[in-house]
């Protein structure tokens, strides 16, 4: 059975041409999105749940069905496990003709690059950073302050909301100097 998926977006806000494109394509059930957001996709959830074996999923582009290319491999990961098979008409990508490189595993190589060149480009902005000087992380208090909210709070004449008040000094902060 061909199943469509159809979500609204900035070029076919109705998702007239959607409709359009997976009707010749001989979808015989549709679902269609109410709204464009990436969050609470009910029409998306119902497919997910009523995909069977021999079935096959077809959207008229990629960014249709997912937001990001992680979200991609795993809701394409989902459709494997329901033996569904998955075409986008734009993109032309068919999963059931897979020969030797199957797009899914592609994909998730692709995704895996994409969050490794992230996380290597953000280590090596951090280190530079920390190489000119600059310190990550929250400023730290002012050390008189600390050192009042300390003289306070031996005092023992003080509350922990008056010593805040008076130095700005949290309840964990002092604590965290006080073990120090």
């Amino acid at each position: 059975m061909l199943i469509g998926y159809a979500r609204p977006s900035v070029e076919d806000p109705e998702c007239q041409h959607q409709l359009m494109l997976l009707k010749n394509f001989g979808c015989t059930k549709i679902y269609v999105e109410m709204h464009a957001s990436p969050k609470n996709r009910l029409q998306l959830e119902n497919l997910l749940e009523q995909a069977e074996d021999g079935s096959q999923l077809v959207v008229a582009r990629l960014y249709t069905f997912a937001d990001s290319t992680r979200q991609l491999v795993e809701l394409l990961n989902i459709l494997e496990t329901k033996k569904t098979t998955f075409f986008s008409i734009h993109e032309n990508i068919d999963t059931n003709n897979e020969k030797e490189y199957p797009f899914i595993k592609i994909l998730s190589y692709l995704s895996d690059f994409q969050s490794d060149a992230i996380s290597e480009k953000t280590k090596a902005g951090l280190s530079l950073a920390k190489e000119k000087g600059v310190v990550s992380g929250r400023p730290r208090k002012a050390d008189k302050n600390v050192k009042k909210a300390i003289e306070l709070y031996e005092s023992k004449q003080f509350t922990l909301a008056e010593i805040k008040e008076k130095t700005g000094i949290s309840r964990s902060t002092l604590y965290r100097y006080l073990e120090n």
